[in-house]
């Protein structure tokens, strides 16, 4: 199996599985319901976020804000899916095919609540007492933990590389 159908694979699912929950949370939350799963911890809501990340641009009147939003969507996955179509690089492992997937899959859930409902839904809470940590989704996390994993290849690579150029210079 090639890495290039795992990774387009794996955004599928995240893509799936953020579509399915979101539209168990449309059918069955009404919106700004709570119903609490673990007390003083995690809620289960239905809010629909009109911003980014976070309600970023959420309160913007523009007409212009969708179309943005759609826009840069539509750039990073066409930016991610072009690298997720490369060749793997010999210094890149795991975290780099794992972390773009991801991403794709869910920067393809989000937009496609952008497209259909003009919003994003989110519906995950949690918090510890006074202080709460916005709502997202499933393709929220995706992102998340994506960008987390490119990072740590990032990381990764420079730390292998640099100990290549210093066992080198330890041989000259």
């Amino acid at each position: 199996m090639t890495h290039r159908l795992v990774a387009f694979g794996l955004a599928a699912t995240v893509f799936l599985v953020d579509r399915v929950t979101k539209g168990i949370i449309r059918s069955q939350v009404t919106q700004w319901d709570t119903y609490v799963v673990i007390p003083g911890f995690f809620n289960i809501v239905h809010t629909e976020n009109r911003g980014a990340a976070f309600g970023l641009l959420a309160n913007a009147d523009s007409e212009w804000r969708t179309f943005f939003l759609v826009g840069l969507s539509i750039l990073v996955l066409a930016l991610v899916a072009s690298v997720m179509w490369q060749p793997s690089a010999p210094a890149h492992g795991r975290a780099l095919g794992v972390g773009l997937a991801l991403l794709f899959g869910g920067a393809l859930g989000n937009l496609s609540d952008r497209i259909t409902h003009g919003t994003v839904t989110d519906f995950l809470e949690f918090y510890l007492g006074p202080y709460h940590w916005p709502a997202f989704n499933v393709a929220d996390s995706a992102i998340s933990v994506g960008a987390g994993l490119l990072l740590l290849d990032l990381w990764l690579s420079r730390r292998i590389n640099r100990g290549d150029a210093e066992r080198a210079g330890n041989q000259g």
